[in-house]
């Protein structure tokens, strides 16, 4: 029984390729739902004076903006030139705006 082209290709992938790509989704999955929640905490915490003094505003406008930064995390992991970069871009503004969030509080 031959075996088709499709099966042929998916066999000769290196394991190397596979690990990158799986990072990858990691990254995007994971790493975006991090930057989502770490948007969605420093808006409704360092949002309040913009968003005209109302912390449920903030709390909803932190939410709207963290589906765009999911989105865009998730694009950004795919783009990035390796899975090193791809986890960086992603983790990288994660950790500073839960670090902000961590050290400031309700004014």
């Amino acid at each position: 029984m031959a075996a088709t082209g499709a099966s042929k290709t998916a066999a000769a992938l290196p394991w190397r390729y596979r690990a990158a790509v799986a990072s990858r989704v990691i990254a995007a999955l994971g790493g975006g739902y991090a930057l989502a929640s770490a948007v969605a905490a420093a808006i409704a915490v360092h949002g309040q004076p913009l968003l005209s003094g109302s912390r449920s505003e903030g709390a909803i406008a932190g939410a709207m903006l963290g589906f765009v930064a999911y989105a865009v995390a998730f694009m950004t992991a795919f783009a990035a030139r390796s899975a090193w970069r791809a986890w960086a871009w992603v983790l990288g503004p994660a950790l500073l705006l839960g670090a902000s969030v961590m050290k400031g509080g309700w004014t």
